[in-house]
């Protein structure tokens, strides 16, 4: 009888290997890596730490981000998501400049960070960033009052990284071409202004920022001498509070190929749209709309070629049961509004996601 053969992980090729651990996350992966000698190799190809999310790694402190740095994360990290302590009765110092710069030297090919719940209070600026970034994420964070600003005079960590002879920051321009700011508390007028220093800025979303105005959103429309003026992709979303910061587009805004408007700041923001001459694509979403304020918004909109609307419920007036004979089906509710839609706007693309009707008996 012949000999049974036992087949173990050991007979995998290395590629096979690195394929199931792709499977695990970080928290599992630095476990395996405590196997044996041969798993702790291949727990350190870059091809596994290519997206790392932190996220759900309720444990993590400064010193762990120390260890994943010094053993783990190298040049095949794309996109970095870290979850902070700010909410955590632990409390302490999480992103800290010499991580910052140590991430800087060994991952140069980083192009994307997600911050969740961090205290960002610590670092005088933004210029302690990767350089390499080109989409920042800041998501229920605190950010100090000089954040944003690429050069701030006088700080005493740019004089000791010139007497050290390091790479400074001070003349340094920021890459980020995308910024996505949700719930910053802290984020005010006097930061949206100094988002006009970046020149590559392309995409901003401004979601639920209690202390931006209206007045601080018209001071950054081009032209002018502080201006958002590479600006091609505008968010508002506004679902807490009524602050009706889309009024500040009604003066126009030249260049503004894309906007995204939700919760509160859809009504305002559909006042504005025609002013926006080119102005591509519209996304509306988790809002209520009357379908006439829609279509009456949309007729100045020839040069549309995306409209997009997600989560929205539509407020249409009462109608006799022939003139929707025909018109309406169980697979989409608002079959008759998006007809209209598109014999509005022949070369717009209409876009439904998730929406409903509701008739209005009034």
């Amino acid at each position: 009888m012949a000999a049974v053969r036992c087949a173990s992980l050991e007979c995998f090729p290395e590629n096979i290997l690195i394929d199931i651990l792709s499977y695990l996350n970080v928290r599992e992966l630095v476990r395996s890596s405590r196997v044996c000698g041969r798993w702790k190799q291949l727990v350190k190809d870059q091809r596994l730490w290519r997206y790392v999310d932190l996220t759900s790694w309720k444990g993590v402190t400064s010193r762990v981000l120390w260890i994943l740095l010094r053993q783990y994360l190298g040049r095949g990290l794309r996109y970095l998501r870290l979850r902070g302590l700010l909410l955590s009765a632990r409390g302490g110092a999480f992103l800290t400049e010499p991580w910052l710069q140590g991430l800087t030297s060994k991952c140069p090919r980083l192009r994307r960070l997600c911050l969740l719940h961090t205290d960002l209070r610590g670092l005088h600026s933004c210029s302690l960033l990767p350089p390499t970034l080109q989409v920042l994420e800041l998501h229920h964070c605190e950010v100090p009052s000089a954040f944003f600003t690429q050069n701030p005079s006088g700080s005493e960590t740019d004089r000791t990284a010139s007497e050290n002879e390091a790479p400074s920051s001070a003349g340094r321009s920021m890459a980020i071409q995308m910024l996505v700011l949700d719930t910053v508390p802290s984020f005010s007028d006097l930061h949206l202004r100094s988002l006009c220093a970046w020149p590559h800025l392309s995409h901003l979303e401004l979601r639920d920022l209690i202390r931006v105005t209206v007045a601080g959103l018209k001071g950054c429309v081009p032209p002018g001498v502080q201006s958002l003026s590479h600006l091609k992709h505008l968010e508002l979303e506004t679902s807490k509070r009524t602050q009706m910061v889309a009024l500040g587009l009604g003066g126009g805004w030249p260049g503004l190929e894309g906007l995204g408007l939700g919760g509160k700041e859809v009504g305002p923001g559909l006042l504005s749209v025609g002013r926006l001459p080119d102005l591509r694509s519209l996304r509306l979403h988790t809002c209520r709309l009357a379908q006439v304020m829609v279509l009456r918004s949309c007729r100045c909109l020839s040069q549309l070629r995306r409209l997009e609307f997600s989560e929205v419920e539509f407020i249409e007036e009462e109608v006799s049961e022939e003139e929707t004979d025909g018109l309406k089906s169980e697979d989409d509710p608002v079959m008759k509004f998006r007809r209209v839609l598109c014999q509005l706007l022949p070369r717009c693309t209409v876009c439904v996601n998730k929406c409903t009707v509701t008739v209005n008996n009034d």
